[in-house]
């Protein structure tokens, strides 16, 4: 696979590493006094010295005949030199804030590439949007690996997206030299069954060369695992637990380990390795999803190494999960992921391996942070006019459209009951009054109406549902940021303060707020497809952490309660999920009422 990510391709730069390494010509930074973190052989290794030239490594070893008058020498006074770390799963969006502000965020905590699905922005933008987020990113050093969206919409059939992305749009990106392979295919119904579609995209991934990416969140271990594999997909984030990762492991599958803002699930499947003696090659650690307030105060994967170590994972094998790992994953080992002759010069100084506090970042042999602070500028971007308007609502939102008519005294109600940390949901029931004809919220049950307005092409779709676990006795919530078609969700417990949240947001031009009687608690403008702000983090991290406020003031117990919120929508997760056309059995896959019969 041809690596358009380093700054001077090998077969350019091979006559003058070889030189450099024997000293006939000087290298261009020589880093010396570290204690190497071998990530190919897991062993440290005392007073190595690493030659550069070419943004490349032309010698790991003494590298005293490689100085000259020109050359820069780094110091590492012992500290700890270690490849890159790599993102295997990101979803920039996610972090509500521009790829350029990401790359400003991650770089300086030892992040030199992702490996970015932008699916997001491509289910509000399409492909457009996509193109978007590759330029704001090749304005920066981050290494920003394109993985082209493959479920626009996520489940065909059972919501309504901006846009559609079918195997030829797929056969096209393939040609773009920021993508290296397919994102998580969210389909997996669709392989299951052989249908077409899913297997079209698959398919010109695969003809291309490249790496397609999984997500298969069913907890089956057996022939339908099997066949997920057997397509082609090589890779998943989505193990909740030690037995899912293992078995993925042991059948060849990358078992993509998750710790975010949200979805916590390092905890449980860590055990997979650290509770069984097996080879932890196929063990990569990912992030999927971080809100700003995640990166600005822990960090981002020198925190996930930091929980790594927390679960009792030995240093040189968490640092491997994110660099060698990882690249050999996309195939890409050949040149990331490991301080080794002719790879790019992407390496992290550490002080220590317990803190894993990161001292100084190189892309490219390019110094690029320093004591946890960018010393590299480059260019803003600004998203054309077309990004920002994204709230297409046919009607006129109003207090009583969230009503919902039912007759008799009582219904008997299907009920998302969700839970704080996890993806996954749980089918209940409720029995609720009908009060002059219509089904309200009732808190008293912890029972919450909710609502999906389509908001890209004016249809006037609207689903109705009921969630259960918020805990919240007064007030609303709404939200764009809605998987993955991205609708206008809008929770509460009564109808006049879902309206003025739903407003809120339509006049924002997308984001997530919290109100609670007639009063706006917390406010999160995100009009880049209502998906993203280009502020700086700080400023949206302050933004963020006010709504978290303003959720815990109208009662809300959860951790980042608006990503499990997000995911109310997402019909590829169990169990049951509401989109713009309605409820949705995930675990049959088909539309169900939202009354039980009697």
């Amino acid at each position: 696979m041809i690596n358009h990510f380093c700054k001077t391709p090998l077969w350019e730069a091979g006559a003058t590493l070889a030189a450099v390494a024997q000293g006939r010509v000087p290298a261009e930074t020589v880093i010396r006094n570290g204690t190497l973190v071998n990530v190919c052989t897991h062993e440290l290794q005392e007073g190595v010295d690493v030659a550069i030239s070419k943004g490349r490594i032309a010698l790991v070893g003494d590298a005293s005949h490689c100085i000259g008058e020109s050359t820069r020498v780094i110091d590492a006074q012992g500290a700890y030199i270690a490849p890159g770390f790599l993102d295997g799963h990101i979803h920039v969006e996610s972090s509500m804030i521009s790829v350029g502000e990401y790359a400003r965020a991650v770089i300086p905590h030892g992040t030199t590439g992702i490996f970015m699905d932008p699916h997001e922005i491509c289910n509000v933008l399409g492909l457009a949007g996509v193109s978007c987020m590759v330029e704001d990113a090749s304005r920066t050093p981050l290494k920003a690996m394109i993985t082209t969206p493959s479920c626009v919409p996520a489940v065909p059939g059972f919501e309504d997206t901006g846009s559609f992305v079918g195997p030829e749009d797929v056969r096209e990106t393939m040609d773009w030299d920021s993508v290296v392979g397919l994102g998580e295919m969210m389909n997996f119904p669709g392989i299951l069954s052989s249908d077409p579609h899913a297997h079209g995209i698959v398919a010109e991934t695969l003809k291309a060369g490249k790496i397609v990416t999984g997500h298969y969140s069913l907890p089956e271990n057996g022939p339908g695992l099997n066949a997920y594999i057997a397509s082609g997909i090589r890779c998943c984030h989505e193990s909740t637990r030690a037995e899912d990762a293992l078995t993925k492991m042991r059948l060849g599958m990358y078992a993509m380990f998750r710790e975010g803002s949200g979805w916590r699930d390092l905890h449980e499947v860590v055990k997979s390795i650290t509770q069984h003696q097996v080879d932890t090659r196929f063990a990569v650690m990912v992030s999927d999803d971080n809100h700003p307030h995640t990166l600005a105060s822990q960090g981002h994967m020198d925190h996930i190494l930091r929980r790594a170590l927390e679960e009792g994972v030995d240093p040189i094998t968490a640092i491997q999960m994110v660099t060698i790992n990882c690249a050999q994953c996309f195939q890409l080992d050949h040149e990331l992921g490991s301080v080794t002759p002719g790879k790019c010069a992407d390496i992290v100084l550490l002080r220590d391996l317990s803190s894993m506090e990161v001292v100084r970042v190189l892309i490219d042999g390019e110094v690029v942070a320093e004591d946890g602070t960018l010393s590299v500028q480059f260019p803003p971007y600004h998203y054309p006019q077309w990004a920002t308007g994204s709230m297409h609502i046919r009607d006129k939102i109003t207090p009583e459209s969230f009503r919902i008519p039912a007759q008799g005294e009582t219904a008997e109600v299907r009920v998302m009951e969700v839970a704080s940390g996890r993806v996954d949901n749980r089918e209940t029931s409720a029995v609720l009054k009908v009060t002059q004809g219509q089904l309200q919220s009732d808190p008293s049950q912890d029972v919450l109406k909710a609502a999906v307005f389509e908001r890209h092409h004016e249809t006037g779709k609207v689903g109705f549902g009921f969630v259960k676990g918020f805990q919240i006795q007064r007030g609303a919530m709404a939200s764009t940021v809605a998987h993955d078609a991205h609708n206008l969700l809008v929770i509460g417990t009564n109808d006049d303060d879902m309206a003025l949240a739903a407003n809120t947001l339509i006049q924002a031009g997308g984001g997530m707020v919290v109100v609670q009687d007639g009063t706006v608690l917390g406010l999160v403008p995100l009009p880049i497809a209502g998906l993203m702000n280009d502020k700086p983090i700080d400023e949206m991290s302050r933004l963020v952490e006010q709504l978290e406020g303003a959720w815990a003031q109208i009662g809300c117990p959860m951790v980042s309660p608006f990503m499990t919120m997000a995911l109310i929508p997402l019909a590829c997760l169990p169990e049951l999920r509401l989109t713009d056309r309605g409820l949705v059995d995930c675990t049959r896959f088909c539309f169900v009422p939202l009354e039980r019969e009697k």
